[in-house]
Order: C-alpha cells, then sequence, then structure tokens
C-alpha cells in the first residue's frame, strides 16, 4: 500500500512530494471556496440592488386606511394586527422554501434563497411602514423617500427618528448600500438553515421567518414608541 493512498502517482515515494501534494489539495478546496465567496457577493449585492428598485412600489397602507380597516383598536392594539399578519406572511414564504429543500432534487437553490430574501424584506418593509403610519411617525419626503427611510430602517433594524434629518439616510448613498449588503447577508446566513433536506424543513422555515420578523418589529416598535405621536395630535389630510 502508499504511504498516502490520496497522493497522486508521482507524489507516493517521498516525504517532500507528499507534502506539496497536500498544498496542492489544500489550493483546489481553496479554489472552489473563493469563487463561491465571490458569487455569494454578487448574489448579496444583486439582492440589494433589487430591494432599493422594489421599495418604492410597494403598497402601503396610510393611517386612515388602517384604521378603517381595522376601527375602534388603539395604536398598540392595530400594531399588534399588523406584526400578526407579517409574521404569518414570511413564515408563509419560509415554509415554501422550506419544503422545496426536502425535494429529493431540489429546484435552483440559490434562486429559491434570493426569491426567500426578497419576499421576506418586502413583507418587513411594508411592515415598517405601516408601523411608522400607527405611531404617527411617517417619513417626511415623497413616496421614494420614505421608501427609502424605511429601506434604512429595515436594514438597520430600528425605528426612524423623524425628528433627526440626519438619521433619514434617503440619498442612498454608498454607506446605506454597505449597510444595506450587510443586512442582506446576515438575513442569507439565518435562512440557510431552511435548505437543510430534512422532513421538518418547512416547519423550520416558517418558525425562524417567524421569530425573526417578530423579533425586527419589537426593536422598531421600541423606537417609535419613544417618539410616538398620538393621533389626535396628528393633522389632517385637510391641513
Amino acid at each position: 500500500m502508499p504511504a498516502d493512498p490520496t497522493a497522486l502517482p508521482t507524489e507516493r515515494t517521498t516525504g517532500a512530494p507528499r507534502e506539496r501534494g497536500r498544498r496542492a489539495s489544500l489550493a483546489g478546496l481553496a479554489g472552489p471556496a473563493g469563487r463561491a465567496g465571490g458569487r455569494l457577493r454578487l448574489g448579496v449585492a444583486a439582492i440589494a440592488d433589487r430591494l432599493i428598485a422594489t421599495a418604492p412600489r410597494i403598497p402601503v397602507r396610510d393611517l386612515a386606511t388602517l384604521r378603517a380597516q381595522f376601527p375602534g383598536l388603539t395604536p398598540e392594539e392595530l400594531a399588534d394586527k399588523l406584526v400578526a399578519g407579517a409574521c404569518a406572511g414570511t413564515a408563509a414564504v419560509g415554509a415554501g422554501v422550506g419544503a422545496a429543500a426536502m425535494l429529493p432534487a431540489p429546484p435552483a437553490m440559490p434562486a429559491e434563497l434570493a426569491a426567500e430574501i426578497t419576499g421576506v424584506a418586502s413583507v418587513e418593509i411594508k411592515l415598517i411602514a405601516e408601523l411608522h403610519e400607527v405611531y404617527g411617525l411617517r417619513p417626511a419626503g415623497n413616496l421614494r423617500q420614505r421608501a427609502m427611510a424605511c429601506l434604512t430602517s429595515w436594514s438597520e433594524e430600528r425605528g426612524i427618528d423623524i425628528a433627526a434629518p440626519a438619521s433619514l439616510n434617503i440619498a442612498l448613498g454608498g454607506q446605506m448600500k454597505r449597510e444595506l449588503r450587510q443586512q442582506i447577508m446576515k438575513r442569507t446566513l439565518r435562512n440557510l438553515p431552511n435548505l437543510m433536506p430534512f422532513m421538518i424543513g418547512a416547519a423550520v422555515g416558517a418558525f425562524m421567518n417567524r421569530r425573526a420578523t417578530r423579533r425586527l418589529a419589537d426593536k422598531v416598535r421600541k423606537d417609535l414608541r419613544a417618539h410616538q405621536v398620538a393621533w389626535d395630535a396628528l393633522p389632517t389630510p385637510e391641513d
């Protein structure tokens, strides 16, 4: 038997060639890993760009519409309703990807994962925008500027302080894009277990997304409560 059965035939005779064989094997492993990391970074950048383009098109209900759809509720009760609905939505997205991972030959999982991240983010961005409406803290600016403010809120997992204009990073500069990409990277890593081919994949995916959305909502609501504006103190649409 050769000293190193895994070495190349010309490298099975002396210690030095075997060592070169080991180094070559490590280099071979590092190459694909490096290429995979590069593809992941490109994928994250593409998802970030997709979210930036999608955010202004996410339908957001204003306070009047929300109060009409949920009459008689206090701000906290209304916020609870919104959070519950968003958790159900992101859980459904996670369950879909988790179920796909259970298939004997899963579909294009990188595409599935990208779709999950985008879908979950869209639900959570909508939730953040509507929570700001409920707490009387609609961001300033036009539709796109408000959408970018809520996208920043989502990427930083905090509420928007509308009393501090500097905190509204609506210029969409390089800093916001970097922060957004970092947040998407964290979401990607968080959702990787959904792709494991276990029979509980769908349940795990739903549970993880529901828990993460609720945790995000708790953080944002804590910030918004500190600056909440009572409904009767808000200007009427005629104003």
